[in-house]
């Protein structure tokens, strides 16, 4: 095939894969024909580049790979073995994700990371019928592909419905000599047993149900989303059995002293079991730390997220959401904190715990049982973790303790305080940026508030209720009046501005435009997630984003900024013109 500046070379062999070689002469194709002619007796195939441009054409899959031809031309080709995963989206769309090649793919300025196919229902090549669509009849197709590289190997053993917390929803999980897929009504990852970090069981304390999370380097995706962490939830007192197709000699000689020609159990214990022999990752259960009710873990929230929070012999996981892994080695230091939010019965029966990482970044476990503190601190105590005190004393008696066991809930928590100054400072430059341009605006003719009347209201209000304290007591109603008269108009509250419907519309923060932009996505891909879920997603969301990635929305609301200046001179400079013209003074 002729390509740019060069010429290219595929091989494909009878057990399906394909190689390529660039980099050929125009002269050297006639010495490369003759060689394989004789060589082998087959004569090598011309095939033409499409260089239209057109995206609309066909697909012909040869083995792992897959080709997309533009009439008689070819496009383009993709190897089906460098798919981690495939998926519907709709019911016309088809996604390829490929593996993150963490060995050459760092030295590379860009990478292929997804491929999308539309798959209109009048397609002839791929044919729907009344229970699938064309585009799940290339779904298919792919998958077959894709599934241990087209070979015939079946499933080790197989777990149907299945729950996974993320990414969310029910699987079909089968686990294969070599990989593990995880299958769904419009998923399909294939997970490779080598990326396969190290495995974790940890039962939930006094609830009917088991956690057993698969830690991955690298991690799946799906769409932009990176899965470190699979967590899937079995019921506890579940019982299977399962009978392993491997044969004895298979068994005796790959899987020594690792698997058993079956198993029956509960269904937590058989699954990890067989993953941990096939896989050979490392399996760790809950430590020696007991919480005030027996459990394993104290209940905790993170990032507005509640959940568990499990103190191991080697760290601290946090589960199910979001799944959160703190390594004892990475930690600097621990902080217990009193309970910012809420009153003082609330406060006093409540404790933060703030993990310092040696990277400065932090994690604030929030809204922790106070009973849990004794057990918590000793176990932290004796992973010699260093434990930043509150209290003015380095022993226990004169520092955590004393704070957290005060009722005093007027102290001040200087981690609050910080964590207070830092969301305001990063709020006020957001609003400096925002309204930059209306600095020498005196007064918005849009703006509903007004500054004077609302003083107005509350300051009405005190003296609404100092005068009520002084008609109580034995003083005057004279020097009452006095005090009270020459305050009186300054104190009345001004009637609320009516809005012009002519004026100008204020300029739109970045935060909107960018909300307008993703909300549909993550609606999409998330349908069962509420308004107010999905605002918190999108907070989150600009939160993590860098500069870079925030300047196109920045860009759009400089535009803004500059119509609503242009406008709101205008529209003033039209209101002096029309109040000239009427008389007024």
């Amino acid at each position: 095939m002729r390509i740019p500046k060069s010429y290219q070379l595929s091989v494909g062999t009878r057990e399906g894969l394909s190689y390529r070689f660039f980099g050929f002469r125009e002269q050297d194709v006639s010495s490369l024909t003759n060689f394989i002619q004789k060589s082998t007796g087959i004569t090598p195939e011309e095939k033409q580049l499409s260089i239209s441009g057109h995206n609309w054409g066909g697909i012909a899959i040869n083995g792992n790979v897959l080709c997309f031809n533009v009439g008689s031309k070819e496009a383009f080709e993709v190897s089906l073995a460098d798919v981690s995963q495939s998926q519907m989206q709709g019911k016309t769309d088809v996604v390829l994700e490929f593996h993150v090649d963490d060995t050459t793919g760092a030295n590379e300025k860009d990478s292929l990371m997804d491929l999308s196919f539309h798959v209109p229902t009048s397609n002839t090549q791929f044919v729907g019928d009344e229970h699938r669509t064309s585009a799940q009849m290339l779904w298919q197709a792919i998958s077959v592909q894709i599934d241990g590289g087209g070979s015939s190997e079946t499933a080790v053993a197989t777990f149907d419905g299945i729950a996974i917390l993320t990414p969310r929803g029910r699987y079909s999980v089968e686990l294969h000599q070599s990989f593990l897929r995880l299958q769904g009504q419009a998923n399909d990852f294939k997970i490779q047993y080598s990326s396969i970090l190290r495995l974790f069981v940890l039962p939930k304390s006094h609830n009917p149900h088991t956690f057993v999370v698969i830690t991955l380097d690298p991690p799946i995706r799906k769409g932009q989303t990176l899965y470190p962490h699979i967590v899937i939830q079995f019921e506890t007192e579940t019982v299977v059995e399962r009978e392993l197709t491997l044969s004895e000699e298979v068994l005796a000689e790959k899987y020594k002293d690792r698997l058993e020609s079956s198993y029956r159990g509960l269904i937590h214990e058989v699954f990890s079991m067989v993953l941990r022999g096939l896989s050979g990752a490392k399996m760790t259960r809950p430590s020696t730390f007991r919480s005030c009710q027996d459990g394993y873990a104290v209940k905790s929230s993170l990032k507005a997220e509640d959940g568990l929070l499990y103190p191991l012999e080697k760290g601290f996981f946090f589960l199910p959401k979001p799944p959160t892994l703190i390594p004892h080695e990475e930690i600097e230091y621990v902080e217990f904190e009193r309970h910012g939010a809420g009153g003082a019965s609330i406060s006093s029966h409540y404790f933060d715990l703030l993990i310092k990482l040696k990277n400065d970044q932090e994690h604030l476990f929030r809204n922790i049982q106070r009973n849990e503190y004794h057990n918590l601190f000793n176990f932290i105590s004796g992973k010699h973790i260093k434990i930043l005190n509150l209290g003015d004393g380095q022993g226990r008696a004169g520092g955590v303790t004393a704070v957290l066991q005060s009722t005093d809930d007027d102290s001040v928590d200087p981690h609050l305080e910080r964590i207070k100054n830092q969301a305001g400072n990063e709020e006020s430059d957001e609003e400096d940026e925002d309204f930059v341009a209306d600095k020498d605006d005196s007064g918005s003719p849009t703006d509903d508030s007004d500054e004077d009347g609302s003083d107005a209201s509350l300051s009405g209000g005190e003296k609404e209720k100092s005068s009520k304290k002084e008609a109580s007591s034995s003083k005057p109603p004279v020097k009452k009046k006095q005090k009270s008269v020459p305050d009186e108009g300054s104190q009345k509250k001004k009637p609320k501005k009516k809005k012009d419907p002519n004026a100008p519309k204020r300029a739109i923060a970045p935060f909107m435009y960018f909300s307008k932009a993703e909300r549909a996505n993550i609606k999409s891909s998330n349908p069962e997630l509420a308004t107010t879920e999905i605002a918190k997603k999108l907070g989150e969301r600009w939160q993590k984003m860098s500069a870079e990635e925030r300047q196109p929305y920045i860009e759009q609301s400089q535009v803004d900024k500059q119509r609503y200046a242009e406008e709101s001179a205008a529209y003033r400079g039209a209101t002096t013109q029309q109040g000239s013209g009427d008389g007024s003074e």
